[in-house]
């Protein structure tokens, strides 16, 4: 009998130090560091558009995935609908993305102060006025970008749509 293959912790998913040492390294030798955020609950084509866009400004995409309990101070108790380590597998699987941290906090300031990416990502319901961590990001020498397509996908309203189906099925 085969004993089951031991499951690999992702090489892509780095705590904040670990990452911060790999993006200096890459920006030393001329490489554009892209940092993009979110809960990335339920994996959507809106994530998707707005991840493969992010990368496009860059040569390496990092992505800073919402903790558990920063998602469920952010988005209500019940929520996230996934666990983190499982949302940070399911993000570090995707071609475009480099590396996967997690944060606990509400948003990525400390994060940029932090990792001093070349470019703070942010998605379409966002303007380059509303961003609420822009002065930061310009505070490290970031520029921001808007990416990604309109925001007409939501993790809120995939669930609503799941919820109704099932009752129709009951």
């Amino acid at each position: 009998m085969k004993r089951p293959r031991e499951i690999r912790m992702n090489s892509k998913i780095l705590g904040i130090e670990p990452l911060r040492r790999r993006i200096v390294a890459a920006q030393r030798n001329g490489r554009t560091v892209a940092l993009a955020n979110g809960c990335f609950d339920l994996l959507h084509a809106g994530h998707i558009r707005y991840l493969q866009d992010a990368k496009r400004h860059s040569d390496l995409l990092v992505v800073a995935l919402n903790s558990d309990r920063s998602v469920r101070r952010i988005k209500g108790p019940h929520r996230p609908v996934q666990p983190e380590k499982e949302r940070a597998e399911i993000i570090a699987a995707l071609a475009c993305v480099d590396f996967v941290t997690i944060f606990n906090e509400p948003d990525v300031r400390k994060l940029l102060r932090t990792l001093k990416p070349d470019f703070h990502c942010k998605g379409t319901d966002y303007t380059q006025e509303t961003v609420p961590e822009r002065e930061t990001a310009q505070e490290v020498g970031a520029h921001v970008l808007i990416c990604g397509d309109p925001k007409d996908h939501s993790t809120r309203d995939l669930l609503a749509r799941i919820v109704r189906l099932e009752r129709r099925r009951t």
